[in-house]
Parts: C-alpha cells; sequence; structure tokens
C-alpha cells in the first residue's frame, strides 16, 4: 500500500481485527448495491470511504425533492439526476479512487446475470418485495452473500443471507415467495428519516465484515429495529430445505 493509502485508512488498519490484510481485501473487493435511495447512500458512502475498490450500483430512480429528507448522498443540486450519477458523485468526493460503475436501470433477471458473476458481495437496499426476490434469487445461482435492509415508518430489519454456508437459508427461505401481502412503501406510510441511516449503515457494516474477514456476520439471523421505542430484537431464521429458490443451486454445488 501507499503511504497516502496507509494515513487515510490508518483508523482501520490499526484495528487488529482488520489490519493491513483486511484493507488490501477490501480494497481489492467488489461490491454490488441495488438501491440509491435512502438505505443505498449511507450503505455507499461508508463502503466509499473505508477503500472498497470498486462498487456498482444500480438503481432506475431521479432525485426527487421528497427524497432529500433522508437520502443523505443527494443534494438539492442533483435533483432530476440519476440517482446512482448523483450517489457517484458523492461516493467520489469522499475517496476519488473508488471505481464506481452506474446502472440507471431497473435490476432485472437480465442485468443481475450481467452484474453479479464479479461482485464479491451484494447489498439490497431496494424497497419493494419483487425485486429483493430478483436478488436473492441472483445470489443463490451465482453463491453471492446477500446483505439485505428494509425501513418503514419507525420499523427496520437487516439479514446476511450466505447460501455459500451449507446450513444458511435464503432470503426465499424466511420470506417466500409465494407469500402474498400488501406492498407498502414509504411514499405512502413514510419513514422516519435516521431510520434508514441506521439500517443501511449496519448493511455497510455486514459487508465490510465479509469482505475483510472480520468477525461474524448476521448469517441466521434477522435482526429488527423500532425507532421510536428504541428497542431491538433479534431472531434466528432457518433454511428451508424445499425452498424452491435456493435448493436447485445448492444441489449444483
Amino acid at each position: 500500500m501507499r503511504d497516502d493509502q496507509l494515513l487515510r485508512y490508518s483508523r482501520h488498519i490499526l484495528l487488529d481485527e482488520w489490519g493491513i490484510r483486511g484493507q488490501e481485501r477490501v480494497s481489492q473487493s467488489h461490491a454490488l448495491i441495488v438501491g440509491a435511495g435512502g438505505l443505498g447512500s449511507p450503505a455507499a458512502l461508508y463502503l466509499a470511504s473505508a477503500g472498497v475498490g470498486h462498487i456498482s450500483l444500480i438503481d432506475h430512480d431521479h432525485v426527487d425533492v421528497t427524497n432529500l429528507q433522508r437520502q443523505i448522498a443527494h443534494s438539492q443540486a442533483r435533483v432530476g439526476q440519476f440517482k446512482v450519477a448523483s450517489l457517484q458523485a458523492a461516493m467520489q468526493a469522499i475517496n476519488p479512487e473508488v471505481q464506481v460503475s452506474c446502472y440507471s436501470q431497473k435490476a432485472d433477471a437480465a442485468l443481475l446475470a450481467v452484474c453479479l458473476p464479479s461482485v464479491d458481495v451484494v447489498l439490497d437496499c431496494t424497497d419493494n418485495f419483487e425485486t429483493r426476490q430478483l436478488i436473492n434469487q441472483a445470489c443463490a445461482q451465482y453463491a453471492k452473500p446477500l446483505v439485505s435492509g428494509s425501513a418503514l415508518r419507525f420499523d427496520g430489519q437487516v439479514a446476511v443471507y450466505d447460501t455459500r454456508q451449507a446450513d444458511a437459508p435464503c432470503y426465499a427461505c424466511v420470506f417466500p415467495p409465494t407469500q402474498s401481502f400488501e406492498e407498502e412503501r414509504c411514499a405512502t406510510m413514510g419513514v422516519l428519516a435516521p431510520l434508514v441511516g441506521v439500517i443501511g449503515s449496519m448493511q455497510a457494516t455486514e459487508a465490510l465484515k465479509l469482505l475483510s474477514g472480520m468477525g461474524s456476520s448476521l448469517q441466521g439471523k434477522l435482526m429488527m429495529f423500532n425507532a421510536q421505542h428504541m428497542e431491538w430484537q433479534t431472531v434466528s431464521t432457518a433454511r428451508n430445505l424445499k425452498c424452491s429458490v435456493c435448493s436447485p443451486f445448492r444441489a449444483k454445488s
């Protein structure tokens, strides 16, 4: 590592569990963030500041003035821009060395098939059930760890689904794609601004642990947070051996 890199990342390198080796792993890694809004903003900023070498962003939406209450990577001056372009500008203002690839389109199966093979970790920062299922299926197919987050009103969730581990569930094991419910979004239900910061930062934390090889992940756990009452709850999750999504891909490995 160069002297300026040792200085920039010194506070991570000082951590015995991280060190120079951990920083080199992170600097050589590739993360994919799907969703450049409330969760994607803090997640991307922290991954960029930590020196993740290559970060890909997927989001088809544009910056709107209603986003500015919580999507901290965007600004009044960038209203109307694609969110991925706005987020890229914010990331590279912090760390110009980070390579950022932008996909200003919807995350569909075809795009995920292009992106997934080369990445080391995927962060699901989206806000709809259908897209989460598509991301999960792609992660199961290509055996990539998935860091999933969600936030609505005062409640947030974060989990890690890593099908490289034989006993680990995928997202569909916990939330089956056949499950029917009424989709709720912050555009109609509202969301507390700092909540997305909490959950997005936790997603970044889990991703950095996976990339650096430090600590243990939230695999097999679903962590839930209620900001109104400042309450945390963690529940264990189990693999569904008959899961229609991940079981076929595990059988091939």
